[in-house]
């Protein structure tokens, strides 16, 4: 069964055929969101990104995701187009210890809070589908402003910073780890992302909202 998680502007869904394409296009170089998304690290070969987009197309066409979605496209509720995904994976599996991640990529789409959506939900999704972790990691670095907002906005509160831990372009920055424990998490969405957007949404009179990106 395929999954879909309704936002206001974005949802949250699995990969179709049509974003297979856009998603390769995206790895290739020279694209802004890598100057913000891990830039000190390499882009995969090539190759290495035949076989992922090989592997999702087979996926999606024998409809055999994983019970626990580890990807999840971020796409417009209106016309369904793919904009990035979110992600996650084990910092230490014996410990139940996840990190997760987002990446929107097309820089038109920035600043819109469509960030929060997509990471607001995608949390929720992961608490609710991993009842044993206690928490939640989001690692960044200091180089990247909007990444660093919208931990902060989501109530994930920085718990590491490395000094000097990364280099790019000759400067260095700071490694941030931040975090959220479930409790937390439970007690600033008591109803769930989505009912916290809906409620946010009837308390402003202009119908075009957006919330904190």
């Amino acid at each position: 069964m395929q999954i879909r998680i309704p936002g206001l502007h974005v949802d949250l869904r699995d990969w179709q055929l049509a974003d297979l394409e856009q998603y390769r296009s995206w790895m290739t170089p020279k694209q802004r969101w890598k100057e913000l998304d891990g830039p000190y690290y390499p882009l995969p070969p090539a190759e290495a990104v035949e076989a992922q987009v090989a592997h999702m197309r087979m996926q999606i066409e024998n409809n055999s995701y994983p019970t626990i979605r580890s990807v999840l496209v971020i796409s417009d509720r209106n016309t369904d187009n793919f904009l990035g995904i979110v992600s996650w994976n084990w910092e230490s599996e014996e410990t139940h210890w996840p990190t997760v991640g987002i990446v929107i990529f097309d820089p038109a789409y920035w600043n819109q809070g469509l960030g929060f959506e997509a990471l607001g939900l995608w949390s929720d999704y992961l608490f609710y589908a991993l009842p044993t972790i206690a928490r939640l990691d989001l690692r960044t670095w200091s180089g990247n402003k909007g990444m660093m907002r919208l931990a902060e906005k989501l109530g994930y509160q920085l718990e590491a910073r490395f000094r000097k831990a990364r280099t790019f372009n000759g400067t260095y920055y700071d490694g941030l780890g931040y975090g959220i424990l479930r409790e937390e998490w439970a007690a600033r969405y008591p109803r769930g992302m989505a009912n916290y957007l809906q409620e946010q949404l009837r308390k402003a009179p202009d119908t075009s909202y957006r919330p904190a990106s």
